[in-house]
């Protein structure tokens, strides 16, 4: 009797858990994907620990830091930290339309950990609604300032030097579709994101500087009375596709696409972190143009299909996604408690182009250049501090498919970058000097797609 009870009650534990499970399993589709990237590259200047992907932040600051001494040094260096992993799911439909989410990461969590312990880091986490013209998408994705990305194997894509698609930020946005006819239509795209001009809406910072407005400290203290921080940004996008043209690859050849032209706009109103200062408005505006130049041949195949990309902006106070080199035109990028109330905005003008053609369907050739100059010079010139004028790249890449798998991939690039008030020799500030700093980088790539 005792083993006929217990057979009943694992029974019905088990049917439990099947019927617990059982809406999970029919109303999901799970997949798992990514791939293994190993870097090597050679670096005519030290780049640090992160010498396999490009300078970041204000450009080429980290090579002009000490340009006597380690940063002179040629650089060879491989890592691995750019491998990523990620989670897809097709969930149950909701009125009408298809739902679904997606979750990745990468491994550079902490760029000055050790190669061999990395750290995992969120790079999207998003969910989406999906109905035939209207597509919601709320989560953590890629900045809704600027459409252009820089097909670059070292995936910095282009983000100090004329395409700030950086960084990837919580967001919800609405895209409509308009028909106009079998081949065209409108396409719009409003959005809300929360910024990181000021601290990743963190605290205020102090700092010895604090009568000047530029903040040396780095330790986030309680907010003064009455102040304020970021507030939401607001985003628009309007493009006009045509399909009439067919298509070709775009960024890194992964999905062809048709002929798209239109302008993006983003604007925030960021209160400063201190009693009684006034607010600064942050801005930027531009137009974005993709065309296939030599369309495929069935809509499918990349074979002898060519690309032509582009874009050009202007922005201000948008050093949060690289639009612009620095938060205000004296170079601060954060604000004390005592800071002066009139700070300028930073305003930098960006031009991105690049060309993808495959002359069969396993070989990508890319060529592209950027740059990120400042318009608001005179205001700069006022000030005693370094800052950057110019940040531009230029790239020529190959990549080729062995097999559905497996990709090999050599990149060059040439980086320069203009300050003015540095030295050239020491790379520090120097009121009134002006220098150049550059660095030439050779690259190969492996990857394993699966």
């Amino acid at each position: 009797m005792k083993k006929v009870l217990a057979l009943v009650a694992a029974s019905t534990l088990l049917a439990t858990s099947a019927m617990a499970d059982e809406p999970v399993m029919s109303s999901y589709n799970f997949s798992i994907g990514g791939y293994v990237k190993l870097d090597y590259a050679y670096n005519s200047d030290n780049l640090g620990v992160a010498g396999t992907i490009t300078p970041g932040g204000a450009g080429l600051g980290s090579a002009l830091a000490a340009k006597t001494g380690p940063s002179q040094q040629e650089q060879s260096i491989l890592g691995v930290k750019q491998s990523r992993l990620w989670f897809k799911a097709n969930g149950p439909t909701f009125l009408g339309a298809k739902t679904g989410a997606l979750i990745e990461g990468d491994f550079y969590g902490d760029n000055s950990s050790a190669a061999e312990s990395p750290q995992f880091r969120l790079r999207h986490a998003y969910g989406t609604i999906d109905w035939a013209n209207t597509s919601i998408l709320f989560g953590q994705y890629w900045d809704m300032f600027a459409p252009f990305v820089a097909s670059t194997q070292d995936f910095r894509c282009g983000a100090t030097t004329g395409a700030p698609n950086n960084p990837r930020s919580p967001q919800i946005k609405l895209t409509q579709r308009i028909n106009l006819d079998q081949d065209n239509q409108l396409q719009f795209v409003v959005g809300l994101t929360d910024p990181t001009q000021y601290n990743d809406n963190g605290g205020v910072y102090t700092g010895t500087a604090a009568t000047t407005g530029v903040v040396t400290g780095t330790a986030p203290l309680t907010a003064p009375t009455n102040a304020y921080g970021a507030s939401l940004n607001y985003a628009a996008q309007l493009f006009f596709v045509s399909k009439a043209m067919g298509v070709a690859p775009g960024y890194f050849g992964m999905a062809n696409q048709p002929f798209k032209i239109g302008i993006f706009g983003e604007y925030g109103n960021e209160h400063l972190h201190a009693a009684g200062t006034t607010a600064a408005d942050t801005w930027g505006y531009g137009a974005y143009l993709f065309a296939p130049i030599l369309k495929s041949s069935d809509g499918k195949s990349r074979a002898m299909t060519m690309s032509l990309e582009g874009q050009v902006y202007e922005a201000a106070n948008m050093a949060f996604n690289a639009a612009t080199a620095a938060q205000f035109a004296n170079g601060a990028t954060n604000v004390s408690a005592t800071a002066a109330t009139n700070l300028e905005p930073r305003r930098d003008l960006g031009v991105a182009a690049q060309i993808i053609f495959y002359p069969i369907q396993q070989l990508g050739l890319t060529a592209g250049y950027g740059n990120r100059i400042n318009v608001n010079k005179a205001a700069d010139m006022s000030q005693t501090a370094v800052y950057q004028k110019y940040n531009q790249e230029l790239y020529f890449n190959a990549a080729y498919d062995l097999n559905a798998a497996v990709r090999v991939a050599a990149e060059y690039q040439n980086l320069e970058a203009s300050f003015k008030n540095t030295d050239p020799t020491s790379g520090e500030f120097v009121a009134g000097a002006k220098a150049i700093a550059s660095v030439n980088i050779a690259r190969v790539c492996l990857y394993y797609f699966f």
